[in-house]
């Protein structure tokens, strides 16, 4: 796939106990952008984070938490990338969502 060096990237903000249809949420997001054909998605989980209740969230030993952030990053054609707007007001009940401009320096793979 070649993408064109202008790109966006999206980002999803969610929790890890977030989940859709008895699966893990972020699964679902990144299946549904596999299944759109989307150049590819990676998901991190944050030690440390809090939202908009302010509730903190960490991986520390003393207070271990369930919930910890999870950020899941896409970058694509803005084109792209909408087709996968629709599901997403669809599944995520709370969390954040952004996009912006990228420039993308490579994309490659083997084929």
């Amino acid at each position: 796939m070649k993408l064109p060096e202008r790109g966006v990237l999206l980002r999803i903000f969610i929790g890890e106990q977030d989940s859709y249809q008895g699966r893990p949420l972020y699964e679902q997001i990144v299946f549904k952008a596999r299944e759109l054909n989307l150049a590819g998605a990676t998901v991190v989980r944050g030690i440390m984070g809090f939202g908009a209740h302010s509730r903190l969230h960490t991986a520390k030993l003393l207070r271990l938490s369930e919930d910890l952030p999870i950020i899941i990053e896409l970058v694509d054609t803005e084109e792209n990338l909408n087709q996968l707007m629709p599901f997403l007001d669809e599944v995520v009940e709370e969390g954040l969502i952004t996009l912006e401009k990228v420039k993308i320096i490579k994309y490659v793979h083997s084929t």
